[in-house]
């Protein structure tokens, strides 16, 4: 990296985390979330993109040099066919396979009596989730994998292999990717982590939104102990996930928690006492989250005032930018709120004017982050991105906003430390990090005339690598 690359970066860096303090900057910083819209604009089709991630990477990378952003993601088209195609995923149709290889992948939620858990499976969940993703879940959503008891294969045994070594293979060169694109295009990735509620993952990859919805009415005290156990599991996904430097936030995309998909009652009886205490214990380790709320979530913005100021970075996709601006600017950085509609289907003069508008009624401040409602696909017009990307950098300028004597850190300052937020929760089965505990190991080991914590350390610190493969699956994938 070059010395004035470097400088570039690190102005960026600081100028994205001053908005990300809920602070002023010397200008609005812009970050894109672009996925397959990279493939439109370096004539990529979404194929190669999603078969192959260098592909993703390489067109990111080139979109952040054209454009002249200061953060954007390394590659946003998170289904990888190399992984998926590993074990036979059901879940996703991939261009070029199970759709034309012009349209982004989607996701395919089985019917009610397809779930790939059953209504009356919770307390095999609950007991130890862990071991119900490998003995129940996977099997069903994977046609590669087989469950206990039924005949074992080479190609299932292959299966898991190939898609462990897959999964490794990934996340090694998304870090790498990351580095180039900051290298290459002084870009800040923009985001570190991954993060799902507890609630939106049993909604989603477990009993589908209708199976949720009934249980909701026959059994919520079993979905409330579900969400329970699950948060731990989900707490350390992210913990492990996020960026070691604490800079930039975990990325958290919201589903199906909001009004109108629950009721309010179910949302402070379910979704949110299941998630709040993960933000609160990621934030007292030093993490920002990113609330992505694919959505509208403006029924619930005085739910999430409850958090530690600038805990999170609020991300305006269907709600109100200014009722959110209102409600929450006061305490947490804002991002988002140009509609996706608008940079695909109006003009380049109407975004313009939009944009303007943000700048006038909700960036005055300081704490507000450029960026479309949503996650920008094929339909976003390259030329409408641009007069985004310029309006903002022509008129996003603050006179009173500086970058000098900033040091580019999350000010974790009102953070507690020493509570623990997750104690109220139930949360029994095998604790986070292992599948298999050590002490069920050691019982099998007659004795052992060394030292026994040297062979725990290596048992747990081996552990952890099948635990975080399963886990992904159903956080990242």
């Amino acid at each position: 990296m070059t010395q004035d690359t470097q400088e570039l970066l690190n102005e960026r860096l600081t100028r994205y985390v001053t908005a990300m303090n809920n602070e002023m900057p010397d200008k609005i910083p812009v970050r894109p979330f672009v996925a397959e819209f990279v493939a439109r604009y370096t004539d990529y089709s979404c194929q190669d993109v999603t078969h192959d991630y260098r592909k993703a990477f390489e067109a990111t990378r080139q979109c952040a040099h054209d454009f002249d952003w200061d953060a954007t993601v390394p590659n946003m088209v998170y289904v990888w066919t190399g992984l998926t195609e590993a074990v036979g995923l059901d879940y996703y149709a991939a261009p070029g396979i199970d759709i034309e290889p012009d349209v982004a992948f989607q996701y395919r939620e089985p019917p009610e009596e397809e779930a790939y858990m059953k209504s009356d499976e919770y307390d095999r969940l609950i007991d130890d989730p862990t071991a119900f993703l490998y003995d129940v879940w996977f099997p069903r959503v994977a046609e590669d994998i087989r469950a206990p008891g039924e005949e074992n294969t080479l190609r299932n045994n292959v299966a898991l292999v190939r898609s462990a070594m897959a999964m490794q293979r990934y996340f090694g060169d998304l870090g790498s990717a990351a580095e180039q694109l900051a290298s290459e295009t002084a870009t800040v990735p923009a985001i570190a982590g991954i993060l799902k509620a507890p609630f939106d993952i049993l909604a989603d990859k477990f009993r589908g939104y209708y199976g949720l919805t009934m249980d909701m009415h026959t059994q919520p005290e079993k979905v409330l102990q579900a969400a329970e156990a699950l948060a731990p599991h989900l707490l350390q996904v992210a913990m492990d996930s996020a960026d070691p430097n604490g800079q930039v936030p975990i990325g958290f995309w919201m589903h199906r928690g909001c009004v109108p998909f629950i009721r309010p009652e179910q949302f402070e009886s379910h979704y949110w006492p299941t998630l709040k205490p993960i933000i609160e214990e990621l934030w007292d380790a030093g993490h920002q989250t990113l609330f992505y709320a694919e959505g509208d979530w403006d029924y619930h913005l005085e739910s999430f005032l409850e958090l530690p100021e600038r805990s999170i970075v609020y991300h305006v996709d269907r709600g109100d930018l200014e009722k959110a601006h209102q409600t929450l600017g006061h305490k947490f950085c804002l991002s988002g709120g140009i509609p996706n509609f608008a940079l695909s289907y109006r003009s380049a003069d109407e975004v313009r004017d939009i944009c303007m508008d943000v700048i006038e009624k909700v960036a005055g401040d300081g704490g507000y982050i450029a960026d479309a409602s949503a996650i920008m696909q094929l339909d976003t017009d390259p030329d409408n991105l641009r007069a985004m990307t310029e309006t903002f950098r022509e008129h996003g300028v603050y006179s009173s906003g500086s970058l000098d004597g900033k040091k580019p850190e999350i000010k974790t300052d009102s953070a507690s430390g020493d509570e623990n937020h997750m104690a109220d929760l139930r949360t029994p089965g095998t604790k986070p990090g292992v599948c298999v505990p050590w002490e069920e190991k050691r019982k099998e080991l007659p004795g052992i005339p060394g030292n026994e914590e040297l062979l725990q350390n290596i048992w747990e610190e081996m552990e952890a690598g099948p635990y975080t493969f399963m886990w992904h699956w159903v956080a990242s994938f």
